[in-house]
């Protein structure tokens, strides 16, 4: 009988999406940008908008990737040769001219991507979580910002540097003095350096032509990407920065101001976009060359300092949003209306009792009580209401103080503010996030009900197939009466904000899930292996726990040897007992470890090298050749090394190699040895690219690894015997070898460490194929599978621990759930720049590519060594005596691989669904951004590269329909 229900896979999997999309939309929302513009009214003299100017002009100099140590005169212990006590001239200048220049340890709010540090650099606004993805293609800024000031004031801007500011400022700058780079060729570390110091220096020598110069230098930043901090190609650039801003105080006239920054800082490894200390630490250096710029310290009160790590005193810190109305008001223009940063007082205090400070201050303060204002009365002004009172009260404080206690409450009420929108930086719609969660739980309890009707072919035919045209119809009912409840429900405040293609969703899935759900109700049933579950799903509302979950699921993934070890002291031979044995000790033991308890992180060799350790180099190309090896050895145990699993010895074996190559080359050219390497690396990678394409062109046209041969039978006249080898696996051979050749783009977008951990994974997936299968044997699960329905909780468990076993592979594989851990550098594999579609590809393959190889394994599960023929019993008399009866399994063999998805799907999306939990119940949490909303997205991801199954599921069905029902065999 033939599956005539798998509809019911493609809704599961459709509904399941719509959870996710349903609850994105509610938890990820952009900050509200307001558009208003500061403006100084003429009618309001006592109350001033701005300060008159101290300079006329200002170089504004960005450095990316300037971390505070790299200028620090107290750089950590113990010193780095490579970047601390290079750039030395910020330091030296500050300590010769104290009032005239000025270092900060400025504090960078992540996300830490340059596109959103940008923003907040000319608004004095906060950027959100979700602004992490319009990095690679940022849209002009509606806010406003410094730029925008500056042209309200018919100044004139030049530009020199990284593209990223054109695509925010697209008009912005003049035409004739805007020179800029592509900023996303990371190997690139010397052309936007150069052009920015070939266009700089001759409009320094010619300051009347402009009122505001940026320049924006990317290579420190790419050598970070590059090496890392910790190679001598950062002493070289460091060097040469030094040397530039020594040229440019030189250059620099008195009405001139220079301020030179980081954007953002970068990790241990060079990489950034997190929220770690040193990648939220950049430098800030303001330099006066002409008049002080303060007579005094302030009171330290008003001086807050922060110890950077590692170093053994601690210095004067900012946040870096404080240099919007320090610079705005040096310059004698308004401040930007979105700006919550608060001015820099050592800028301001020219005399004994800080005056200019206080009106600083008092500027600064009021025109964040009028942005306050906006906000409040804006479509998301009730975001304040659980705050509003206290904004109140300190704004009351400030306006009732005296003339000496004014600074302080001033700052205080500043510092309240920003404070107060760190936390509330995010909408929430909480309807959307209900909605989501509500069609996530209900896509898990249908799909156990689903699930449980796969226990035999006859049920699933059953169950399924009469639910089609009622489940459809239900779904056109229920996205109507969404539809139908859009314009009552847009007069209800807790459904502002919900359109109607959603509610169309939400009613459209709700709905028809609840039809499915009583036509196919879930029974409950708990094995040893639902605490479990329960436990690694629930552990998401604990930060702690969520930190070190590469911690935790080594601890869960022993209990999913139990049932195997348990059949083994069942089994009825020694030989299926051994072979339990066997292959749970190799399942066990070839697992990755990088992240296991108590052992050290190396991949990479050490704590500032962003290269591979000596043991991955010296084991990658071994590894690229091993793994194919392993995998048609496996095949030979069934003899099905045959026909199409020819690919695994002239096809896999050059791809993988290529791939490693690849990074070899990668790591010989970043070592500076051996330049010029690039051409190779990728001729080297389109070579993987294209050996894989190949590959699975042909297995497309033959997917068979059988051998038939036939000679004449030995002492039988006319009769001749048949061999077919590789018949007992002819089902499972096939999806090995396509799963090898996915397997391909996977390795290359690796790095060589993660290399050396897909290859210990795909080790332990067939050692664990093996052992299903022989557990399976010693079951005899196919007949419990018809009448014990807790055969199917024990395949359930089954894809619990395939499942865990590759949650480890992705995080020994250098990777954790948050922004700092992703491999930029995998972006780079087949193109120097950025290319789309091809690098945000090779990023989510470097990322997510593990748990999709997890998807596409998951039908081997079902159909592993299964025969297409299975013998029944011959008939006793008549025409068909001596024959023996072969009936065909491909329809069960089809059934088990979609029984093995669905398992999958159920374990991941049970996390999904605690992670999605987690990250609503604790949205107001301190640590929501830096925590569970990573945690969330990299749920939602692995849920995503679960799609990929579906292909395999289809191609095995399109084999199951080309098998013949029965055959008769004409016994010898």
């Amino acid at each position: 009988m033939a599956i005539r229900s798998s509809w019911i896979v493609l809704y599961l999997s459709l509904l399941h999406l719509v959870g996710i999309y349903l609850f994105t939309r509610g938890f990820l929302l952009s900050r509200l940008s307001l558009s208003t513009v500061s403006e100084c009214s003429s009618t309001s003299a006592a109350l001033p908008c701005t300060l008159p100017p101290t300079h006329t002009r200002a170089v504004f100099l960005v450095v990316d990737s300037l971390r505070f140590d790299f200028l620090s005169p107290h750089p950590p212990e113990p010193h780095s040769p490579y970047h601390h006590n290079v750039l030395t001239l910020p330091r030296e200048l500050t300590a010769k001219r104290p009032r005239n220049s000025f270092l900060f340890n400025a504090y960078a709010d992540p996300p830490t991507a340059t596109l959103q540090r940008i923003k907040g650099l000319v608004t004095g606004s906060l950027p959100t979580f979700v602004d992490i993805g319009h990095n690679f293609g940022g849209a002009s800024i509606a806010e406003d910002s410094i730029i925008q000031q500056l042209q309200r004031a018919n100044k004139t801007i030049a530009f020199m540097g990284d593209d990223t500011w054109l695509s925010v400022f697209p008009t912005s700058f003049h035409p004739e003095m805007t020179h800029d780079f592509d900023s996303f060729n990371v190997e690139d570390l010397h052309t936007v350096d150069n052009g920015v110091i070939a266009n700089l220096f001759p409009l320094l020598t010619n300051s009347s032509k402009w009122d505001f110069l940026v320049g924006h230098f990317l290579g420190v930043d790419h050598v970070g990407h590059r090496v890392g901090p910790d190679h001598p190609t950062m002493l070289a650039k460091q060097k040469q920065m030094n040397d530039v801003l020594q040229n440019v105080v030189d250059a620099l006239d008195k009405d001139t101001l220079l301020v030179v920054l980081g954007d953002h800082g970068m990790d241990h490894k060079g990489d950034h976009g997190g929220d770690g200390d040193l990648e939220v630490s950049a430098g800030l250096w303001i330099y006066s060359k002409g008049a002080p710029l303060s007579s005094k310290n302030p009171p330290t009160s008003h001086l807050p300092h922060k110890t950077f790590p590692g170093e053994p005193t601690s210095h004067r810190s900012v946040q870096q949003i404080d240099l919007v109305p320090t610079l705005s008001l040096l310059l004698g223009l308004p401040i930007p209306f979105n700006n919550l940063g608060t001015v820099i007082p050592e800028l301001f205090w020219r005399d004994h009792s800080g005056s200019d400070y206080a009106k600083a201050l008092d500027i600064n303060a009021r025109q964040v009580r009028t942005y306050l204002d906006a906000y409040r009365n804006s479509a998301s002004g009730g975001e304040l209401d659980g705050v509003w009172d206290a904004l109140a009260a300190s704004w009351a404080r400030f306006d009732a103080s005296k003339s000496k206690e004014k600074p302080q409450a001033a700052m205080q009420f500043t510092r309240l503010a920003l404070e107060t929108c760190r936390s509330l930086w995010a909408q929430f719609n909480p309807a959307l996030m209900v909605g989501g969660l509500g069609v996530i739980a209900l896509s898990l309890v249908v799909g156990w009900g689903i699930y449980e009707r796969s226990r035999s072919l006859g049920e699933w035919d059953d169950s399924v197939s009469p639910l089609g045209r009622a489940t459809l119809i239900s779904t056109v009912v229920g996205a109507a009466l969404g539809a139908a409840a859009h314009v009552p429900l847009q007069n209800v405040q807790q459904f502002h904000g919900v359109s109607l293609f959603q509610l169309v969703l939400f009613g459209a899935s709700v709905t028809s899930g609840v039809w499915v759900l009583f036509s196919a109700p879930p029974k409950l049933r708990v094995s040893w292996s639902t605490p479990v579950l329960l436990l690694h799903s629930l552990s998401f509302f604990s930060n702690s726990y969520t930190f070190w979950e590469d911690r935790a699921v080594p601890f869960f993934l022993p209990f999913t040897l139990v049932p195997p070890l348990l059949a083994a002291l069942s089994a009825p031979t020694a030989r299926l007992r051994s072979r339990i044995l066997v292959f749970s000790t190799l399942f066990a033991h070839r697992l990755p470890r990088g992240a296991a308890p108590w052992c050290s992180v190396t991949f990479f060799s050490g704590a500032g090298a962003a290269e591979p350790p000596l043991l991955a180099r010296v084991l990658l190309f071994p590894a690229a050749v091993l793994v194919p090896y392993a995998i048609r050895r496996v095949l030979a145990i069934s003899k099905s090394d045959n026909g199409i699993a020819v690919l695994l010895l002239y096809v896999v074996p050059p791809a993988l190699v290529t791939g490693s190559a690849y990074w070899f080359l990668e790591w010989l050219d970043a070592s500076g040895d051996y330049p010029d390497l690039r051409g190779a690396r990728t001729a080297l990678a389109w070579t993987s690219v294209i050996a894989a394409f190949g590959g699975t062109a042909l297995w497309m046209f033959l997917p068979v690894t059988l051998h038939i041969s036939s000679e004449r039978a030995p002492g039988a006249q006319n009769k001749t015997e048949v061999r077919v080898l590789g018949f007992a696996n002819a089902f499972g051979a096939p999806v090995a070898v396509f799963w090898a050749l996915a397997l391909v783009p996977v390795w290359l977008a690796a790095q060589p460490t993660a290399q050396i951990t897909l290859a210990l994974a795909t080790a332990a997936l067939f050692a664990h194929l093996e052992l299903v299968d022989a557990t399976r044997d010693a079951r005899a699960i196919h007949a419990s599978f018809a009448t014990n329905p807790a055969g199917a909780l024990a395949q359930l468990q089954q894809q619990q621990g395939q499942g865990q076993g590759w949650r480890l592979a992705f995080f020994a594989s250098g990777h954790q759930a948050t922004l700092a851990s992703v491999q930029w550098k995998s972006a780079f594999v087949l193109t120097s720049t950025v290319s789309y579609p091809l690098s945000p590809l090779l990023v989510i393959l470097n990322t997510f590519g593990p748990t999709a190889l997890l998807a596409l394994a998951a039908p081997l599960i079902g159909i592993w060594n299964v025969a297409p023929l299975a013998p029944t019993s011959a008939p006793d008399g008549g025409e068909g005596q001596g024959q023996v009866a072969m009936t065909s399994q491909a329809p069960q063999a089809a059934l088990a691989a979609v029984r093995a998805a669905l398992g999958t799907s159920l374990y991941f999306g049970a996390l999904l669904l605690g992670s999605a939990l987690s990250a609503a119940w604790l949205r107001r949490h301190l640590m929501v951004w830096k925590v569970f909303a990573p945690r969330y997205m990299a749920r939602r991801g692995a849920a995503a590269a679960r799609g990929r199954r579906g292909a395999v599921r289809a191609l095995d069905r399109r084999r199951a329909r080309r098998r013949p029902r029965c055959a008769h065999v004409r016994a010898p």
